[in-house]
Order: structure tokens, then C-alpha cells, then sequence
């Protein structure tokens, strides 16, 4: 017994290091219980016979109990959890009592005494107990029963009233629940077997995840459909932490308010139910920049307020200066270089804001259709290639001033690689049409913008296929008529 002891207490010491002051007390016990059989043993040599026969079978009884102590602990916290198996607190403590009971009852059979007037006794002394501890024992068997149907394990997420919180221990009176507020609530087992509660983000052979909304105003004079595609589209192309791809993301209009607007709901599956607020937020953030991209504004409540309205000349002022700071962002872009202040001005007018979130993907590798220009005007952009294996890299980060997706529009060619929000981007956004205006009042701008082109694409070439620049430039001459064919074609301008 006492090397059965030493080798369990030993391995426990090793795999269960959390507890070792309650294991060094188990053993210190066992030691006393030892002591005290060879005190038995002397007393037995003293002639005190029936004291000596008392004292042992006592001490023998407290040596079963820690042996059994340590056995439970060993199973039950190293043995099962090893072989993925974690039963709760509450598991453990039912079966090492049973075995303590048991052990007592064996050895005292053994003693020789008689057990049914024990029983009989137990039995009167059960019921009083009962009857006058009848809300902690409510308490035990909600726990009993809590574990036995299985409705929440340890780490579920359960929702009781307002408070919403993760499971974090199941014991004989009380289960503990931590909320993201950092606070533990205690609720009574009883509580929770007589009151419905909620199991957050679990269904049947599903993995863990819980549906959230979040909502969010538009006016009724834009078209519900429009709404739902711009949105869905920018949710489910972006790759947002916490958001699960399936179910996937959808938008759904869900009433129009006699206030002048719609009221719209995106509702998104959340992976980790910790993080519900901050993912939340950034959902929000999307949808605000993906409907801003597209000029449509979020609804407010509307409100009659008298203001003393600003005059014209104000106005034109703001106008202005909103026009000089575009014509200083459009001054930094190479491909405009040679232009007059007038042509300048004439683009500046026709800029588009477009906000980007971090993550969204402001052009994809292979787009046919989107004949735009972006220039930065605050963030950082990673320029990301997809090779035909489906492995993505990033050849480029462009910061603010830079400018891309000028092939798309000089030319209309496809995309040659995507471009993701590595931070929070706003960009201004040239469309073909402004252009257009621009390159058919003086078509000499398509030559020299090509020269620009061919650079451009060298470079890009030579940063994708990984070779030289002096190998990437050869034959630019031919490029640059190639390049400009194109230009000339793409916009009608004739050869």
C-alpha cells in the first residue's frame, strides 16, 4: 500500500502540478493512517485488544480513502483527459464518494458488524436531512440532471434572461458562468432546470457558431435590390475574422418605415462567441463603405430643425478647395503628367470618393468590367497575384499617392492581379467616362499616356514573373503602338 501510495502521489506530482498542496495533504494522511495501524499494533502487544481492533480498522478505512483519492485524481485528471475524455467536477466527485461508502461499508462487514440496523437508522436520519435542506439538495440533483441529459457542458455559451455568459465549471450546487464583462455570475442548478435558457451556437452535427444582425437604415428612394447585391457582395468577397462562409452572409429588407427610410438587417454567422461586439462593429464598418462606394447614404431619423442657411459664395468656397486638393492628388499620378491645369480641373470634377474597409478587395485578378482608376489618398493597399494553383502572394504594398488599375482604364484589359485593403483605404476613383471627355477634346493625350502604360506594365511583369527589368523592357517600342491601337480603340478615337 505504501509503495502504491508513493508511485501515484509521484505521478501525480508530475502531470497535475495545479494541486499539489491538496496532494501532499492526501499523502501526509495516508502516512498518519499508516502510523496509526503500527500504534494499533503496539497496543495489540499491550493487551488492550479491543482497543487496538478499533483503532485499526479506523486507520485501515482512512488509508482506503486516500488511496481512493488519489486513484480518482489520477483517472480522472490525467487518464480520461489524455484520451479526450473531460467529465465534469461533479462526475468525479459522485464516483470517489461511492467508492469511500463503499470501502467503509466493506471494511466494517469485515469487522463483524451487523449493517442492517446502520441501514434502517441511515434511512430515518436520510429523510429528516432531506426534508430540511430541501433547496440544497434541489440544488444537487439539478446538477445530477444537468449532466446526465447533457443539456450544457463545460465551455457552451448559454444565455439565462439578459445575461449571457461561457460555462466555465458544473458543480454540486451551482454552475459558474463567465460573461465578456469579466464578471461570474453563480446560478443555482435548481434555477436552471425549472427556467428555460439558451444554448448559444449549438445545433445538431453543426460546428459552433451563432447567428448575429446588425441593422442599419437606407432611404426608400434607393432600390432595395441594389442595397442587398452592393452589400452581400462586399460581406461575403471580404474575408472578416470571426465571420463563418457558411451559412453564407445575407441582407434582408425587413420593413420601410413611415420616417422616410427602409430598414435593412445583415446577418452573418458568428464563429467566436466572444468577439461579438467588436465583429459586429466591423460589419458595420463594410457596410458603411461599400454603400458609400456606390453614393448611397445611410438613413437618419429625420427632424424639423430651423438653421439659417449658408450662402452660395460659402458653398463655392468648400468647392473649391475640395477641387485644388483633388488637382494636387491628380498631380502626383504619373499618367497625368502632361495635362493642362484645365484638364486637370475638368478630371478633379469628376473624382469619385470611395472608402474602402480593411480586408474588402478593391479590384480581383481577371475583372473584365471594371474600366476605373484608384488613387490613394490615405492607407495601404497590398498588390496580390493568384497563380493558377490557387497560392496568393503579395508582389507590392502601394501606400497613399500611389495610383493602380490604369490598364483597365486606358485599355479595358482584364485585371493582372487583385488589390485587398491591407488597412482602412479612401481612394478617389476615375471612371472611363470622365476620361473619356478629357482624351476625345485632345486624343494627343493617348500617346503620351501609353509610354507611361508600357512602363508601367514592365515593371509589373518583371515584379510577377519574377525577371529582370532590363528582359521586361525589351520591345517596349512595339508595346507602346500595341498599347496605343488599344487606347484609340477602346475609346473610338480612330487610328
Amino acid at each position: 500500500m505504501l509503495l502504491m501510495a508513493l508511485g501515484l502521489a509521484a505521478l501525480l506530482f508530475h502531470f497535475h502540478r495545479e494541486e499539489r498542496a491538496s496532494l501532499l495533504n492526501t499523502l501526509g494522511f495516508f502516512l498518519a493512517c499508516l502510523g496509526g495501524q503500527f500504534l494499533s499494533a503496539m497496543l495489540y502487544g499491550l493487551a488492550f485488544t479491543r482497543a487496538a481492533e478499533v483503532l485499526h480498522e479506523t486507520f485501515v478505512i482512512g488509508a482506503g480513502i486516500a488511496l481512493i483519492r488519489l486513484w480518482g485524481l489520477l483517472i480522472f485528471r490525467i487518464v480520461l483527459p489524455a484520451v479526450k475524455l473531460s467529465p465534469p467536477r461533479i462526475t468525479e466527485d459522485i464516483f470517489v464518494i461511492i467508492a469511500y461508502v463503499a470501502w467503509g461499508l466493506v471494511r466494517l462487514r469485515y469487522a463483524g458488524l451487523d449493517l442492517s440496523g446502520i441501514v434502517a437508522t441511515s434511512a430515518m436520519i436520510t429523510a429528516v436531512v432531506a426534508f430540511s435542506m430541501q433547496d440544497t439538495l434541489g440544488n444537487i440533483l439539478g446538477g445530477l440532471a444537468l449532466q446526465l441529459d447533457n443539456s450544457i457542458q463545460i465551455g457552451d455559451w448559454i444565455k439565462v434572461d439578459d445575461i449571457a455568459g461561457k460555462v466555465v465549471d458544473i458543480r454540486w450546487r451551482s454552475t459558474l458562468v463567465e460573461t465578456r464583462n469579466w464578471e461570474t455570475v453563480v446560478f443555482p442548478n435548481s434555477q436552471l432546470m425549472k427556467n428555460k435558457f439558451l444554448v448559444l451556437g449549438r445545433r445538431t452535427d453543426q460546428p459552433v457558431q451563432w447567428r448575429r444582425w446588425v441593422w442599419f437604415n437606407v432611404g426608400l428612394d434607393t432600390s432595395p435590390s441594389k442595397v442587398i447585391s452592393v452589400v452581400e457582395e462586399s460581406i461575403r468577397q471580404t474575408d472578416i475574422t470571426n465571420v463563418a462562409k457558411t451559412p453564407m452572409p445575407n441582407c434582408v429588407l425587413m420593413d420601410m418605415d413611415n420616417k422616410g427610410y427602409a430598414r435593412y438587417a445583415l446577418r452573418y454567422w458568428l464563429t467566436d462567441l466572444m468577439i461579438d461586439d467588436p465583429t459586429d462593429g466591423a460589419i458595420r464598418w463594410h457596410i458603411m463603405t461599400a454603400l458609400q462606394r456606390v453614393g448611397v447614404k445611410l438613413a437618419m431619423e429625420e427632424r424639423s430643425i430651423h438653421i439659417t442657411k449658408e450662402n452660395e459664395k460659402h458653398e463655392e468656397v468648400l468647392h473649391q478647395r475640395e477641387v485644388q486638393l483633388r488637382m494636387k492628388t491628380l498631380r502626383r499620378v504619373e499618367l497625368f503628367s502632361q495635362m493642362t491645369d484645365e484638364e486637370m480641373r475638368v478630371l478633379a470634377e469628376r473624382l469619385r470618393y470611395s472608402p474602402f474597409a480593411k480586408g474588402n478587395i478593391i479590384t480581383r485578378q481577371g475583372d473584365k468590367k471594371s474600366h476605373w482608376l484608384y488613387i490613394i489618398i490615405n492607407g495601404d493597399a497590398d498588390i496580390m497575384l493568384e497563380t493558377a494553383e490557387g497560392e496568393r502572394r503579395v508582389i507590392r504594398t502601394l501606400g497613399k499617392g500611389s495610383f493602380f488599375g490604369e490598364m483597365g482604364l486606358m485599355t479595358g484589359a482584364p485585371r493582372a492581379a487583385s488589390v485587398v485593403a491591407r488597412s482602412d483605404v479612401e481612394c478617389y476613383r476615375l471612371d472611363k467616362d470622365a476620361f473619356e471627355d478629357v482624351l476625345r477634346a485632345r486624343p494627343a493625350i493617348a500617346e503620351e499616356v501609353s509610354s507611361i502604360l508600357v512602363t508601367r506594365r514592365a515593371e509589373l511583369d518583371s515584379a510577377i514573373h519574377e525577371i529582370d527589368a532590363a528582359s521586361a523592357q525589351r520591345g517596349m517600342a512595339q508595346q507602346r503602338s500595341e498599347i496605343l491601337s488599344t487606347i484609340r480603340r477602346f475609346f473610338g478615337l480612330g487610328s
